[in-house]
């Protein structure tokens, strides 16, 4: 399954520190626990991948509905 295949399975997920002093993202499905430990600069890494990604997909949903900054009329 990659980036682009759709799927019915649903999932919780946890975000927050450990006593450890770490960032947990915890992720559970279908009887499935996975903890997965970062230290704070990997987390913030992943915070600034999930920010470019959030806005490239922006980007792609305004070119195909036609709302883009550029098509905007106002």
């Amino acid at each position: 399954m990659g980036i682009n295949s759709e799927s019915d399975t649903s999932a919780n997920l946890q975000i927050g520190p450990t006593t450890m002093g770490m960032v947990r993202l915890f992720v559970e499905a279908d009887g499935i626990e996975l903890p997965m430990d970062f230290e704070p600069e990997e987390a913030e890494e992943i915070a600034a991948e999930i920010q470019a990604a959030a806005a490239r997909a922006r980007s792609i949903a305004e070119a195909k509905s036609g709302t883009g900054k550029a098509g905007r009329k106002g």
